[in-house]
């Protein structure tokens, strides 16, 4: 493992990240300043997560220690990448940013979102069942000559850098800010099924990582002469830990979102149902037996 002084000194200037985290904050604060000249005050702690805990972790992830040596560390590249996937959307969603556009935007903004929020594609991406199979097809690459090119190529870098953290919004936004995206409680009831085997089998790349006794990108030279640095095995051995491990230790807090969603969302259908008049709830109670016929 590197010696802690690597680890924090180590940093570089990573171009793409820099451009989607300026977007993302200079984005952020104008949905700021809008919600203020419209009266809209919005918590401190929300702006201090997206900015501090979101960007910020992007930050450390592709211009620290994970970014300068994911190249030519497996354990590094796996590391950054599933953490921009799992860790970074969570803490970016904290700072609710369709909310935020939500209280900034005027009525015709406000239909435009809804637009593109309702769109077909966007709805089937962003299902808690479609977005965790992209990711474990992501990381089902790691066993193939892919994971070398994916980790080298500076074109794949940089669609990554975009990429993950985008893939990784569509699976938490829907969660953290389910009034964007309305799913029926028994419907949620099946996400967090699927979910919940899904997340399990993300781990399988991982484990076929660590118990694998060949270099399953085929790159066997080492790629550093610093003493610190792990053979090649050692090294897809320790990242097939790392994704093992990540992958288990993120179901809990996906799976206790997912039941608080569900939760809202039952409890707003128990309110609907309470509001209904007989007349109306007989009206109901006639269309769902004409149905079952």
């Amino acid at each position: 493992m590197p010696p802690l002084d690597v680890v924090l000194t180590a940093w570089q200037l990573d171009w793409t990240a820099l451009a989607a985290m300026v977007a993302s904050g200079v984005l952020y604060g104008l949905g700021l300043k809008a919600a203020a000249a419209k009266g809209r005050r919005w918590p401190l702690w929300r702006t201090a997560a997206f900015y501090v805990l979101g960007l910020g972790s992007l930050t450390v992830l592709t211009c620290g220690f994970t970014g300068v040596y994911s190249a030519q560390l497996r354990w590094a590249f796996t590391l950054k990448i599933t953490l921009m996937l799992f860790v970074v959307p969570l803490l970016i969603g904290l700072g609710k940013p369709l909310s935020l556009a939500r209280a900034a935007l005027s009525p015709t903004g406000t239909a435009r979102l809804d637009g593109v929020l309702s769109n077909r594609m966007v709805r089937v991406v962003s299902n808690s069942m479609v977005a965790p199979l992209l990711g474990l097809a992501l990381f089902s690459t790691f066993l193939t000559p892919a994971f070398y090119t994916l980790r080298t190529n500076p074109l794949a870098e940089a669609l990554l850098t975009l990429g993950i953290p985008l893939l990784g919004l569509l699976m938490a936004l829907p969660i953290i800010e389910e009034a964007d995206f309305h799913r029926s409680s028994a419907f949620i009831t099946l996400e967090i099924l699927f979910v919940f085997i899904e997340l399990l089998i993300d781990a399988v790349p991982g484990i076929l990582l660590r118990l694998n006794g060949q270099v399953l990108d085929h790159i066997t030279t080492r790629q550093s002469t610093l003493a610190w640095f792990p053979d090649a095995l050692r090294d897809q051995q320790l990242a097939g830990d790392l994704l093992w491990f990540i992958c288990e230790i993120v179901d809990l807090p996906l799976i206790i979102l997912m039941f608080m969603r569900f939760s809202r969302s039952d409890g707003r259908e128990a309110r609907g149902f309470d509001e209904l008049t007989d007349e109306q709830l007989d009206a109901l109670n006639a269309e769902h037996l004409r149905r079952g016929r």
